[in-house]
C-alpha cells in the first residue's frame, strides 16, 4: 500500500505567498524566467532557476549557480518570507483554472516505495535532467519542486479532504495567469491520523508529472544512505484523485523535413493515414486523429484502421503511432528524448504557437495531438509499460514554494 506522510514544510508566510510562489522551473526557458522574476526579489525562480541571478554567460548547471540558489533560499528564510512548520502536517492544495477545480494533498512519499514500484512511473528520464535535479537537491538540502501524483479516486478520501476545506484557507491568492491557489494547513492530530489511515488503503500512486524530480530524490536517498528514516528518504508530492486531473495535449514541432519536399512528406503520410484539409489552427477532436501544419496549411490526419489498432496500450497511443509511423521513418527522429531536431510544445500554448514556430522559419512542420487520457496513463503504468516522452501536459500547474521539503535540518 502507498504511504503519504505529514512533514514539516518550508512554506510561505501567508502575506508573501503570491510574491514568492512561482511556476515550476521546467516550464520556461532562462529568458522567460528572468522576465517573470524581474522587479521581484522574492520570486522563487531565483532559487529554482538561479542562473537568472547571473549574466547571460552563466552555466545554469554549474555549482556556482546551484549554490546561489541555496543562498537565495536561506535569504528568504532569514527574511521571514518562507517559514518552517513547527510540527509535521498535511496541506490541502486547491487549484482553480476557469471552471476546473482540483483538490489534492501535499505530503511526502517514500523513496523506497518509488524504487519498489508502489509509486508507479510511466516515462523514462533524461540523464542530464535527472543529474540537474539531483545536484540541485543535494546542494540546497531541500526539495523545492513537488512531484505531481495521482491515485484512483475514493469517495471516502474525497469526503475527508472536502471536510477540511470548510473553513477559511491559510493561503489564498490568484496568480498573474488567473489561476487561483488555495492552501489549508492540516495540523490537528485527529485529522492527520484520519488522512494517514485513508491513504494507507490506496494500493498505488502514479507519477503524473515530475519523473525527473522523483528519480533525483531516489538517487539522493541512495547516495546518502542511512537507516531509511531520514528526511532524504522521502520526496515532496502533491497528490490528486484521478477524476480531477486535467490533461492537455503535448504537441510536437520538427525543424526540417529530412531532405524531403512538403509533397513527398504528404505522400508518405497518406500511406498510413487519411489526410484532409482542416480549418485554421485546428485541434484534433478525438483519439486516432492528429492535425499538422505544413507549408502554411493545416491538415487533419486520421490513422488508417490497421495502423491505429495494435492491441498494445502503449502502441495505441497517438504519440506512439506518430513516432513509429512518421517521426522516425519519414523525418528521421530516432530518439525524441535526445534529438535536438524535435521540440515539444505544451498544449496550454495552443495551436497558434505551432503556427508561429513554423511560419517563423525555425521549424518546418508541427503536429497537434489529442490529449492522452488519465486512464491510459494508469493502465500503462499498472502493466509496467513506458509511454513515449512528453505524452502528457497537465494543467493547471502547481506553484513551487507552496511547500518545500527540507532534507537537511
Amino acid at each position: 500500500m502507498a504511504t503519504l506522510k505529514p512533514f514539516r514544510a518550508l512554506r510561505p508566510a501567508p502575506k508573501h505567498a503570491k510574491n514568492v510562489c512561482s511556476l515550476p522551473y521546467d516550464v520556461m526557458n532562462t529568458e522567460e524566467a528572468r522576465r517573470m522574476a524581474e522587479g521581484n526579489p522574492h520570486c522563487f525562480l531565483r532559487v529554482t532557476r538561479a542562473e537568472i541571478e547571473f549574466d547571460d554567460s552563466a552555466d545554469s548547471h554549474s555549482d556556482e549557480v546551484y549554490r546561489r540558489g541555496g543562498e537565495k533560499l536561506r535569504e528568504l528564510i532569514a527574511e521571514g518570507v518562507l517559514v518552517r512548520e513547527e510540527k509535521p502536517c498535511y496541506y490541502l492544495y486547491r487549484l482553480v483554472m476557469g471552471t476546473h477545480s482540483q483538490l489534492g494533498i501535499v505530503a511526502v512519499a517514500s523513496c523506497r516505495e518509488y524504487d519498489e514500484g508502489i509509486v508507479k512511473k510511466h516515462e523514462l528520464t533524461r540523464p542530464d535532467k535527472e543529474d540537474d535535479r539531483t545536484r540541485h537537491i543535494g546542494l540546497l538540502g531541500c526539495q523545492t519542486g513537488s512531484v505531481f501524483l495521482t491515485y484512483r479516486a475514493k469517495p471516502s478520501i474525497d469526503a475527508l479532504l472536502d471536510a477540511q476545506t470548510r473553513r477559511d484557507a491559510d493561503i489564498d491568492f490568484t496568480a498573474e495567469d488567473g489561476i487561483r491557489h488555495t492552501l489549508w494547513f492540516v495540523n490537528d492530530d485527529a485529522a492527520i491520523a484520519a488522512i494517514q489511515a485513508e491513504f494507507a488503503g490506496v494500493p498505488a500512486l502514479y507519477v503524473a508529472d515530475g519523473h525527473h524530480r522523483s528519480a533525483a530524490a531516489s538517487r539522493v536517498a541512495r547516495e546518502r544512505g542511512g537507516s531509511g528514516e531520514e528526511p532524504w528518504h522521502s520526496f515532496l508530492t502533491v497528490t490528486f484523485p484521478h477524476d480531477q486531473m486535467r490533461i492537455l495535449a503535448y504537441n510536437r514541432a520538427v525543424r526540417d523535413l529530412n531532405g524531403r519536399t512538403p509533397e513527398q512528406v504528404l505522400a508518405e503520410l497518406e500511406r498510413v493515414a487519411h489526410i484532409s484539409e482542416a480549418p485554421a489552427a485546428h485541434e484534433p477532436s478525438r483519439k486516432n486523429q492528429v492535425t499538422f501544419y505544413l507549408g502554411g496549411k493545416w491538415r487533419l490526419l486520421t490513422w488508417k484502421d490497421d495502423v491505429a489498432a495494435t492491441g498494445d496500450p502503449v502502441g495505441d497511443l497517438d504519440v506512439s503511432i506518430l513516432q513509429k509511423r512518421v517521426l522516425e521513418p519519414v523525418l528521421a527522429i530516432g530518439d525524441p528524448r535526445t534529438d535536438t531536431r524535435i521540440a515539444f510544445v505544451g498544449g496550454i500554448r495552443g495551436t497558434g504557437e505551432l503556427e508561429r514556430l513554423v511560419d517563423g522559419g525555425a521549424f518546418a512542420i508541427a503536429f497537434a495531438m489529442f490529449p492522452t487520457s488519465i486512464d491510459d496513463l494508469m493502465e500503462i503504468a499498472d502493466a509496467g509499460g513506458l509511454m513515449p516522452p512528453k505524452s502528457t501536459w497537465f494543467e493547471p500547474k502547481l506553484r513551487d514554494a507552496m511547500a518545500c521539503h527540507m532534507i537537511d535540518d
